[in-house]
């Protein structure tokens, strides 16, 4: 699966800029924890939105957050691969973003996460969608390819790096 073909340099942000307020005292640590991935996913759903094949925004990070809800998406090693289908995607969409601080994203190993890759298809476009998460979570097992996109500098580099991994 090329997952290349579906990325292109508008959809790479490779500094977020959300910023995470402190967990003020008395606060309930998981609505601020829900908050906080709300707001990186509001971040995440920007880079989608580039493409114009989003609908309602509004309801298409209410279908994130409630993907979150279920269970977190960070699956560990500093990765989280927030995806949905929803009708909000008017097709297939990936998008990538890094933060060298790393965020609380609920990660299954309790680390900051760095590397998110988002995405997003329609209801009935199961194996597009199977096939590129497949293949990505392959890709991200190997260490080497995680360093090298934490050490990229261009969204370009990006892709070539993928490229490379396909």
């Amino acid at each position: 699966m090329r997952i290349s073909r579906f990325l292109n340099e508008e959809h790479i942000k490779l500094e977020m800029d959300t910023v995470i307020e402190p967990l003020e005292e008395g606060a309930s640590f998981e609505k601020w924890r829900l908050d906080a991935k709300e707001k990186i996913l509001s971040e995440l759903i920007d880079l989608l939105e580039k493409n114009g094949r989003v609908g309602n925004r509004t309801k298409f990070l209410l279908d994130f957050v409630n993907r979150e809800k279920k269970a977190t998406t960070a699956i560990g090693d500093g990765i989280a691969i927030p995806h949905i289908r929803s009708l909000q995607a008017k097709e297939f969409m990936i998008a990538f973003a890094r933060s060298s601080t790393g965020y609380d994203f609920e990660s299954l190993d309790s680390k900051p996460t760095h590397l998110f890759f988002v995405m997003a298809a329609p209801p009935y476009d199961d194996s597009l969608y199977l096939k590129v998460f497949k293949t990505l979570a392959e890709m991200l097992r190997f260490e080497s390819f995680r360093k090298e996109l934490m050490s990229i500098n261009s969204p370009g580099e990006v892709i070539r790096a993928i490229r490379a991994m396909e």
